[in-house]
């Protein structure tokens, strides 16, 4: 399969039903039902809608097979696990139907991977075909395509399957979805099917290990050497969704497995190997060289003798992550760290692409670690306070009354500001009028790969924030700021025009936040051609 970069005319087209969501020559639209239920249509919206009306597949079913696979990103998978091909595209086709969707779709089984309208196209004529081998016509109840569904999944294991259709696909037709972009457009959404029934839940057994998590154990597993004690967390994506993904893992014909599978929405996490036992998750032998000098005794051994393995449903080239996965991997992280005196830094805590840098890059560039390590540390109550002094010094100084976070790492109190940068950003000083040093600036688009300001609140506290860019022509006029509490939810947002106003302090707005390492996100979600800029933020 052909797993170039989109370039060109394909990069264009991958990009075209988001890009849509911004571009002014196809806006969205909303569409006004019986004069009192505005429902918002999007471009992408507008693809299924078609792909629906050409297949006679149900729209709903479309967008939550899509949902389910990536939360309508269209991602580009890579290989996770040696003898499995990842899936292609939005609706995460499987790479051994790929030839017979793009000919039933009349599209070059190499657009799949690159236009989300093929793609989605694609499916929608696998889905029918597979419909008319059921006897299954556009007219029949949502619930009499489950065979239909099951047939899509190409899940052997019987558990899985029943969960990618009931907890999965059956679960979002129930309640719904929907989905923005990191500066809060509407990619897609799906209104409830109010008359499906709950999916009846299956007996499980828990974990002994972490009692949140169900015990789906695998064979691919054996004891660890002797001496062998864990001392180090890799993080892993599924390059696929959840139920495939834990399917695969305990297949005795795979040959691999992980200790734990998280799903997209953090709402659960299988366990599939005692932490204990090894699990066969890396494919890579041990060198410190990769790994900032850290445990260089162990370098030639295998990865997995002293190291456990969590699996998170998704791609590393999504654009982002959902806080209640980030959230429920940072628990579980703090517990096996707790459980196995693992220090909790990057070092410890690392990327499967790390330590294989050469076939690997998960969990991508979007991983939000600073974020996801100080989640870690709070939930274990070592949440990087400002230090307390040595018994029978002064008490530390009150926080102060403003808080500037500066561009320049080095002009803050590293105590209670810094920032964190995503992507490619580029330092400047040309435009003057600039906050301390200097600032960065981004080239605007389709990609989560924001700027942002951290601060340490000691207490819950309502505090004003303000934000210094520097203008100019080429600036975004509606750069999204977004701010979050220690928690990870969303506080307020606002769109400024960084196209003036430059060179002073402008106010984005007063929120409530909570004790701990609360953010200030500077999005550049946005058509291609702007820049946007991150210079300082205050707060007051």
């Amino acid at each position: 399969m052909d797993r170039r970069p989109a370039t060109g005319a394909r990069a264009a087209r991958a990009a075209l039903p988001l890009l849509c969501l911004l571009a002014p020559a196809c806006a969205t639209e909303v569409v006004v039902e019986d004069g009192l239920n505005p429902v918002i249509v999007t471009a992408l919206d507008r693809v299924y809608d078609q792909a629906a009306a050409e297949t006679g597949v149900p729209v709903d079913l479309l967008k939550a097979i899509g949902y389910v696979e990536t939360r309508w990103q269209m991602v580009q998978a890579e290989e996770e696990h040696e003898g499995i091909l990842p899936t292609v595209g939005l609706m995460g086709v499987r790479p051994e139907v790929l030839a017979r969707g793009a000919t039933l779709a009349g599209v070059g089984a190499e657009d799949l991977a690159f236009d989300a309208t093929s793609n989605i196209r694609a499916a929608a004529h696998l889905l029918a075909e597979e419909a008319r081998y059921y006897g299954v016509t556009a007219d029949d109840h949502l619930v009499q395509w489950v065979p239909v569904v099951e047939a899509y999944s190409r899940i052997t294991d019987d558990e899985a399957r029943a969960y990618y259709i009931g907890d999965d696909v059956y679960r979002v037709l129930r309640d719904g979805a929907e989905e923005r972009t990191e500066g809060g457009e509407l990619i897609a959404s799906l209104r409830p099917n109010k008359d499906l029934a709950p999916s009846s839940a299956a007996p499980t057994q828990k974990s002994d290990d972490y009692a949140p998590a169900i015990w789906r154990p695998s064979p691919n597993q054996s004891a660890r050497p002797s001496g062998s004690v864990p001392t180090m967390v890799i993080i892993h994506t599924c390059e696929g969704g959840y139920a495939g993904c834990w399917s695969w893992l305990r297949n005795t014909s795979s040959g691999v497995s992980a200790h734990y599978v998280v799903n997209e929405s953090g709402s659960e996490i299988s366990q599939l190997v005692l932490e204990s036992r090894r699990a066969y998750h890396i494919g890579a032998t041990y060198d410190c060289n990769r790994n900032g000098g850290v445990q260089c005794g162990k370098n030639g051994q295998g990865s997995n003798n002293f190291t456990i393995g969590i699996e998170h449903a998704g791609y590393g080239s999504q654009a982002s992550w959902s806080n209640g996965l980030i959230e429920s991997s940072a628990k579980l992280v703090c517990d096996i760290t707790r459980g196995h005196n693992i220090p909790r830094d990057r070092n410890h805590i690392v990327g499967h692409g790390q330590l294989q840098p050469w076939n690997r890059s998960d969990p991508g560039p979007n991983w939000p670690w600073s974020h996801y390590l100080d989640r870690v540390r709070a939930h274990c109550g070592t949440a990087n306070p400002p230090p307390n002094p040595p018994p029978g010094t002064d008490p530390p100084p009150p926080p102060p009354s403003q808080i500037v976070i500066d561009s320049n790492n080095a002009n803050n109190n590293a105590a209670v500001a810094r920032i964190e940068l995503t992507g490619s950003w580029t330092s400047a000083s040309s435009v003057p009028g600039y906050y301390g040093t200097g600032y960065w600036q981004g080239a605007t688009s389709q990609t989560s790969a924001p700027a942002t300001f951290w601060f340490y609140l000691p207490a819950a506290q309502t505090r004003t924030v303000d934000a210094w860019w520097t203008a100019g022509t080429n600036r975004l006029t509606s750069a999204t700021f977004i701010a979050y509490n220690a928690s990870g939810t969303e506080v307020g947002r606002v769109a400024k025009d960084q196209t003036r106003l430059g060179g002073q302090w402008n106010q984005l707005g007063t929120w409530s936040f909570t004790p701990g390492w609360n953010k200030v996100v500077l999005s550049r979600w946005a058509a291609t051609g702007k820049v946007v800029i991150a210079d300082a933020v205050r707060v007051r």
